[in-house]
């Protein structure tokens, strides 16, 4: 049971939980999941021992969530619970020493359909007042059009220093426009490509915001258009 945001009636939910890469944590959650939502009579009598009177009456049934925590998750977990009909979380976890651990969203859905990624409170900052910074911008909106159009579950999230794209991983970071050029990193191997000089640049074992080896520089549209295959690239190898 968890506190809807906002609020402090309490949201009915269901945490499963797995070590490795494994698609029985989402199966097992939908089962419990079910298995709560048949025995709403238990549940409340549960609550009313625990919490109290108040409490249960407030629990909200109209919004059951699944959050499925594991080491990671495949691109057909991914799609599976697009698919479905409940709302759902799946949260990958990486240990950082034996004290630090670390979530992200892989996906979340929302009763069948994907649920728009906010922007942290320190999100990028994209307006610029300048005219070249104003142009740099709506190259920007260019730039996230088309790697939002790549395909389906692309999900962007902003950062402090740049901007993500992802499908299981990020496959393209775009960093905040400068003056007159934009800087866009990709998950590509720089030997497989023909660098061009003021337009690619293996960055691979440079400190760099974002991920990816690859670098790559726009400053027009037509550069924009020249990437493009790169992108599709890098999205399909994520």
């Amino acid at each position: 049971m968890q506190f809807r945001a906002g609020s402090r009636a309490p949201a009915v939910g269901n945490i499963e939980y797995k070590r490795g890469t494994d698609a029985g944590v989402i199966n097992q959650g939908l089962f419990y999941l079910a298995w709560l939502m048949d025995h709403r009579a238990e549940f409340e009598h549960l609550v009313r021992d625990r919490l109290g009177v108040t409490a249960a009456s407030q629990v909200l049934w109209s919004g059951p969530r699944l959050i499925c925590i594991a080491g990671d998750f495949t691109r057909y977990d991914v799609h599976a619970v697009r698919e479905h009909r409940r709302s759902i979380d799946l949260v990958r976890y990486r240990l950082f020493g034996d004290d630090l651990l670390g979530l992200e969203t892989v996906a979340s859905v929302s009763g069948g359909m994907p649920v728009a990624r906010r922007a942290g409170r320190q999100a990028v900052a994209w307006a610029a007042a300048d005219v070249e910074g104003a142009a740099m911008a709506e190259l920007a909106g260019a730039v996230d059009e088309v790697l939002l159009g790549l395909g389906d579950g692309v999900n962007r999230v902003d950062h402090k220093t740049y901007r993500a794209y992802q499908r299981l991983r990020n496959f393209a970071c775009l960093c905040p426009p400068q003056r007159s050029k934009l800087l866009v990193y990709l998950k590509v191997d720089p030997k497989g490509v023909d660098l061009v000089p003021g337009f690619t640049r293996d960055v691979s074992g440079l400190g760099h915001h974002g991920t990816g080896d690859l670098e790559v520089q726009l400053r027009t549209v037509r550069d924009v258009e020249r990437a493009q295959e790169l992108f599709r690239a890098s999205y399909a190898a994520a």
